[in-house]
């Protein structure tokens, strides 16, 4: 259902719930090291701290994708979730500019800045214009 009223929210939140959790939340909490591999990151030996951090990371995002599918068919009604959004987006940004000057993680991280940066920007237009 797409709200009249927002009707740019609503498809945003649709859309980017249903992208970000096939793209990030599920591959996190069932596969995380299938996905770290696939994002080029080189996997330890001992990797029980990964797969815990991957699952938990996982089920954090899950909760964030399922509080998305809540607001998107009246999102003036959850402003909550946009500021979440703004303020994970900013903060993954920040993280990945640090990740791209220590030149430890893969290419595919400081590839990754921009599509945070609009992560967060999205959310904060949308926030602002309810």
């Amino acid at each position: 259902m797409i709200d009249p009223a927002h009707p740019f929210a609503s498809w945003y939140l649709w859309l980017a719930a249903t992208t970000f959790g096939v793209v990030f939340a599920l591959p996190l909490l069932v596969a995380p090291l299938r996905w770290a591999r696939f994002f080029r990151w080189q996997v330890p030996a001992d990797n029980e701290l990964a797969l815990y951090f991957g699952h938990c990371l996982g089920a954090a995002a899950i909760g964030i994708v399922a509080a998305m599918l809540r607001a998107a068919p009246h999102p003036a009604a959850h402003p909550t979730i946009l500021i979440v959004l703004m303020v994970a987006g900013a903060l993954l940004t920040l993280i990945h500019v640090v990740g791209a000057f220590r030149r430890k993680w893969p290419w595919t991280e400081t590839a990754e800045i921009p599509f945070w940066a609009v992560a967060a920007a999205i959310p904060a237009v949308i926030y602002w214009s309810l």
